[in-house]
């Protein structure tokens, strides 16, 4: 099972495509070390983010404490604070860090409302690469604003030793976000393409099912349904900064349970999480978010391979590749079907000085998450 532990919904970002920055928690009330010590061993990915998680004064706790319970233990972060991941790294070499870049300079800080973002991102993980990181990469939330940069971001990861994660606009309870559209889907969609294709000339495995995961992103623009069905609740799950346990980040109608009033086991065999997870089972919307969708391509019997599907599509079309040849995208996408959607633009917060609102003595689902409804279609 993987799992997302949410440390916090403060951070120092003003991204136009998420609000967490404009929702901050109140730190005595986010997650506890002694409540995630309840947390069993065995976890395959185990991801702490935010939030900003680097603003956590116990991250480097955290980490000594979450770090044995999983195969792979992931800190996404916006990168602003490299300095505090580096003797987590330096202990911890192993640990798989994610910075967020959104593009070349002017285009990420843009988007992320971050003076002098890049230059802080990309100079920071260099600096962990040198204090002995071995899994250490970028992650970029495509959309309108930067898709044309998307290759260009991936060959410069590449050329610098990082990986490229990738996702699209979601709207999500973790995002304080229910009006993230796309302006042209169909364009934003053919430009994934490009991508997908560079994945597959890499000598690198790893990314050829990335590639299967951005044609999953594709269809996910484009308003489809998903590749994989959701397995939410059961391969994997989020903990929030008040310690309640959701089947995913997006439905804020999908509670679990509470890890500082249960126990782990009491919460994954409870009344509650089996509604849940039936309710998951009739779920329609078409999330493809990579701590998702990555848990949805494992093989349910071997969680370090894929399912045959994307076994079978990365065979066929990483050999089409490789004898100089195209992928033939149109005999897996249909570009015919593009779900409509409302023009909802998105306007930057770089220099704007709009600050965070801390709303103290939030305490029902209610007040954490008013919104309430996430559509993505």
């Amino acid at each position: 099972m993987d799992l997302t532990v949410i440390s916090t919904f403060r951070c120092n970002s003003r991204c136009q495509m998420c609000y967490i920055w404009k929702n901050p928690t109140e730190p005595k009330e986010e997650v506890s070390l002694e409540t995630l010590s309840k947390l069993p061993d065995g976890f395959d990915n185990l991801n702490v983010s935010g939030g900003e998680p680097t603003l956590r004064k116990d991250l480097h706790e955290i980490a000594d404490l979450l770090h044995p319970k999983a195969r792979v233990m992931e800190i996404s972060s916006n990168g602003l604070h490299p300095e505090r991941l580096l003797p987590i790294i330096k202990k911890y070499p192993n640990i798989k860090v994610r910075f967020s870049l959104e593009g070349d300079q002017q285009t990420s800080d843009s988007i992320r409302g971050e003076k002098d973002g890049y230059a802080t991102k990309v100079a920071g993980l260099r600096m962990l690469r040198e204090a002995g990181g071995t899994d250490l990469g970028f992650a970029m939330v495509i959309q309108d604003e930067n898709v044309d940069q998307l290759v260009d971001v991936y060959e410069f990861a590449r050329r610098e030793g990082f990986e490229l994660a990738t996702s699209t606009l979601h709207n999500a309870w973790q995002f304080y976000k229910n009006d993230n559209y796309f302006y042209d889907r169909r364009a934003v969609a053919h430009k994934v393409e490009g991508l997908i294709e560079a994945m597959l000339r890499s000598n690198k495995p790893k990314n050829w099912f990335r590639a299967y995961l951005n044609l999953g992103l594709i269809e996910k623009i484009l308003g489809h349904d998903r590749l994989i069905p959701c397995s939410a609740g059961r391969d994997f799950a989020f903990i929030d900064p008040w310690s309640d346990v959701w089947a995913c980040n997006v439905r804020s109608d999908l509670p679990m349970g509470n890890l500082a009033r249960q126990s782990w086991d009491e919460i994954m065999n409870s009344d509650q999480a089996e509604h849940t997870r039936g309710k998951v089972a009739r779920c329609d919307q078409n999330c493809w978010m990579v701590t998702t969708a990555r848990t949805a391509m494992r093989s349910n019997l071997v969680p370090q391979m894929p399912k045959l599907e994307p076994m079978l599509w990365v065979l066929k079309n990483k050999l089409k590749v490789s004898m100089g040849k195209s992928v033939c995208f149109n005999s897996y996408i249909n570009y015919g079907d593009v779900r409509h959607s409302p023009l909802v633009k998105r306007a930057s917060y770089l220099g704007t000085g709009e600050k965070a609102h801390l709303v103290k003595g939030r305490v029902s689902v209610d007040e954490h998450y008013p919104l309430k409804t996430f559509v993505n279609n």
